[in-house]
């Protein structure tokens, strides 16, 4: 299992573009991703459960990765969220 935790920057949160984006990204790999949230974890494979989080600016999120490309798949969602300028 493989997880790194991020803080979203953006002003407007996780809206409906970069939630795609992320979703997007995730649904190319094998490993169960799941993305956490305030208690609740959701499957990051899922523009619906991604968007019922409901995440804003300053929220800590976690990204967990579990399968046989875990690593790749961190790797590949950290570089998005700081090209779309999502979180650090």
């Amino acid at each position: 299992m493989a997880e790194k935790t991020f803080k979203i920057t953006s002003e407007s949160g996780i809206h409906a573009r970069p939630a795609t984006v992320l979703v997007q990204a995730a649904s190319k790999y094998n490993s169960d991703i799941q993305l956490e949230y305030n208690g609740k974890s959701v499957n990051l494979k899922s523009i619906m459960g991604v968007m019922s989080l409901g995440i804003g600016q300053g929220a800590e999120v976690k990204i967990v990765a579990e399968g046989s490309d875990e690593a790749e798949v961190i790797a590949n969602l950290t570089e998005i969220m700081a090209n779309e300028g999502l979180g650090e």
